[in-house]
């Protein structure tokens, strides 16, 4: 059986954990700041989980060997 292909552009966006969870950074923290309030940037900086079941089934699929 051939290699399975990485989507890279998934791969990029998201990491699998020890535990195999599916970890990701929240998006709009690279320009135009000065307008989001500190609370909201603050809370840009801490990861996020995939916590939809089939999300995270088809995140799976694009990342054969995470």
């Amino acid at each position: 059986m051939k290699k399975l292909k990485t989507k890279r552009g998934v791969a990029k966006r998201f990491k699998f954990t020890k535990h195999k969870k599916i970890k990701y950074m929240v998006a709009g923290k690279s320009h135009l700041l000065s307008s989001k309030t500190e609370k909201r940037k603050r809370r840009m900086r801490r990861p996020r989980y995939v916590k939809n079941k089939q999300k995270r089934k088809y995140l799976r699929r694009m990342l054969p060997y995470g």
